[in-house]
């Protein structure tokens, strides 16, 4: 049995997305990552990877990529969440959706795949709704970027916690 069906997203309201089809324990590995491995010249010159559409671009090493723009690339269907559940997992070639914690059958499986702070990133904007949300697309380290609110909140956070 899978690990996971395919139904509507709750974060992508016009797509679909991955959820649990059953109790999923913190280390798995859910579902393989796949693609075509192009090097990084061929991702360089191609009008495919220029942010006016979905990038399903992964970086393998200096010398390749990952390109998982394909139909029958199912993990693509894991959507974005600032609070995820699970992360992307590689070794050598080879890359994995993994639990990052214990996920209960029925949540929807989501990745942190936030892009770097830049002038840009205002075109990636986040509908996952979680707590944490600075309301774009942006990796966690530079999330406090964004918002300074969103940054003292980690402060304030970080302090209750070490208690």
């Amino acid at each position: 049995m899978k690990l996971y069906r395919i139904k509507k997203s709750k974060i992508d309201k016009k797509g679909r997305g991955l959820y649990a089809s059953k109790n999923i324990k913190k280390g798995t590995k859910i579902i393989d990552y796949v693609g075509k491995l192009i090097t990084k010249k061929q991702t360089e010159k191609s009008d495919k990877y220029n942010n006016k559409k979905p990038i399903y671009l992964f970086t393998i090493n200096n010398r390749y990529d990952l390109d998982g723009d394909f139909s029958w690339n199912t993990a693509g269907l894991a959507n974005h969440s600032c609070n995820n559940n699970c992360d992307y997992d590689g070794k050598a070639l080879k890359v994995w959706i993994k639990a990052i914690r214990d996920i209960k059958k029925g949540e929807e499986l989501t990745c942190d795949y936030g892009f770097g702070y830049d002038e840009n990133y205002k075109q990636f904007p986040c509908k996952c709704g979680s707590i944490n949300c600075c309301g774009y697309i942006i990796r966690e380290e530079s999330r406090w970027r964004i918002n300074k609110k969103f940054a003292m909140g980690n402060k304030r956070n970080l302090i209750k916690n070490s208690r």
